[in-house]
């Protein structure tokens, strides 16, 4: 899908949230959906097999949603499922996600680490990159098992690796 529709996707998707009024919540529940699809091959399959018909897959997507997200969120993630537009919805969170911290003046970080920060951990990193970037940081985790230990930061095109792999690579270079 080109850009602009990815786009134009992620905006309205940033105008139902913030009418209804749970723009945080909905921008928090696509951005893990997002991560969800990326890393499981089976739902995305589902998701976007043209073989099935778009209500089957709008029908999975609002059990697999139902009690877990805003009726907000499972409404926009039914409406790209019926579009034949689920295989973007990682990129159209991203967007949201993006486009949300603009209109807050923030920036987004996404920090990888083995196990799901704390609601601490994560304030003390956003105080951090505060002070390093001179902009408010909006801290998105990702839970990735391939980092052994520490958290990789990338925030735009900057890349802050504070790894366990990574600390051992400088450690063993000096």
């Amino acid at each position: 899908m080109s850009d602009n529709r990815i786009t134009a996707y992620a905006d309205a998707a940033f105008s139902v949230a913030r009418a209804e009024g749970n723009l945080g919540e909905v921008e928090d529940e696509l951005f893990r959906l997002g991560r969800v699809l990326e890393s499981s091959e089976e739902l995305r399959s589902t998701l976007t097999d043209p073989h099935l018909p778009a209500a089957r897959r709008q029908q999975v997507v609002e059990d697999l949603l139902e009690g877990k997200a805003t009726t907000t969120t499972i409404a926009i993630v039914s409406m790209v499922v019926g579009a034949g537009r689920a295989a973007d919805l990682p990129k159209i969170a991203q967007d949201l996600v993006q486009r949300s911290a603009t209109d807050r003046g923030e920036a987004v970080a996404e920090v990888r680490s083995a196990v799901a920060l704390t609601d601490e951990q994560i304030s003390r990193l956003a105080a951090a990159l505060k002070a390093r970037t001179n902009l408010d940081v909006t801290v998105k985790n990702i839970v990735d098992p391939t980092v052994m230990g520490g958290v990789v930061t990338q925030i735009g095109d900057s890349v802050l690796d504070g790894s366990v792999t990574r600390l051992n690579q400088l450690r063993d270079a000096f």
